[in-house]
């Protein structure tokens, strides 16, 4: 069985909360007592479901306490709650800690935190496209994983706390965005994508670019390359464009070596694009490369259909008779 993805990864959760290292969730455990030569029990400790001693994670619990006879064994014992430890060394004179360790706390609360987004979204989204073209996920869907994975760390320490609070205010917010169609995720066509989206594509060392688009895309859904085939600038820098093949993005020449003048120019299917830099004299690098991302105006605008909804208020439907 396929495992459900999660949207958010630990390095965009502190992005998000950078003081996600404080919630890690351990717990400290006090009055150890010997109940035998080297073997140490903490009573009351509650569920302890990994041991750290100093900082250090003393790995998986052994089977039972009586098997405990190496430095640094451990066990818990649920139907006492006790957790008994195996030390050369009093841990009263340590730092005995219970808890998860920390990557794996984290995964499990972005996993339950993507798990309650898929619950609170629109069942008519498909899950299998809140990625871009790239196969990340679209940064509005990451960061509402993320603050609500701040939200459940924050909870378990401070049910009441208002920087809780916010966050979730965020996150119900971009819910309703992307429930309302108000926010759309790089799969949906909109209005405004015949025009054209345009990107960098990695390190663009030119101070003279692609700066806006004019027209309306006639063509379907394609990524069209702008790559500088010669430095300088305009009137000197030229251009090349490349379209889609039947069977490869951006592996059709459609244009080659077009004189950037700093005036609209021909892209593609009735698209035009304009170059533009900071000063007079801006340059364009050879080999900066740029896409444009577009549809065809055509092209069903995913954010202009709606399905309906049966409203129900007391689990009985708004259209319906209850009482009569």
């Amino acid at each position: 069985m396929a495992t459900a993805p999660t949207y958010c990864t630990h390095r965009q959760l502190k992005d998000v909360f950078p003081q996600v290292d404080s919630f890690d969730n351990k717990k400290n455990l006090y009055g150890w007592t010997e109940v035998t030569t080297n073997k140490y029990a903490s009573h009351n400790s509650g569920l302890t479901t990994q041991l750290f001693a100093n900082g250090e994670d003393l790995g998986s619990a052994q089977s039972a306490h009586t098997d405990l006879n190496v430095e640094g064994e451990w066990f818990y014992n649920s139907a006492e709650d006790i957790t008994y430890y195996y030390s050369a060394s009093d841990p009263n004179n340590k730092l005995m800690e219970s808890g998860e360790e920390f990557s794996t706390l984290i995964t499990r609360i972005t996993a339950n935190a993507s798990r309650y987004l898929d619950s609170r979204l629109d069942p008519n989204l498909p899950k299998e496209q809140l990625k871009d073209k790239s196969g990340n996920f679209d940064y509005i869907i990451i960061r509402t994983t993320a603050l609500i994975s701040a939200v459940f760390l924050i909870r378990s320490h401070d049910p009441a706390s208002e920087i809780a609070d916010k966050m979730e205010e965020e996150a119900d917010k971009n819910i309703e965005l992307l429930n309302t169609g108000k926010a759309s995720l790089s799969w949906q066509t909109t209005g405004d994508s015949s025009k054209g989206v345009i990107r960098e594509v990695g390190t663009i060392s030119g101070a003279l670019r692609p700066v806006e688009t004019r027209g309306r895309y006639s063509g379907t859904w394609d990524l069209v390359k702008v790559i500088v085939t010669t430095g300088g600038v305009l009137g000197t820098a030229k251009f090349s464009v490349y379209n889609k093949s039947g069977d490869k993005l951006k592996d059709n020449l459609l244009l080659s070596n077009e004189v950037i003048t700093g005036d609209f120019q021909s892209l593609a299917g009735g698209l035009q694009i304009r170059w533009g830099g900071s000063a007079d004299d801006s340059s364009a690098t050879v080999d900066d490369e740029f896409e444009v991302e577009v549809a065809g105006y055509n092209e069903v605008n995913d954010l202009n259909h709606t399905t309906s909804r049966k409203m129900t208020r007391g689990g009985v439907g708004v259209y319906g008779n209850k009482g009569t």
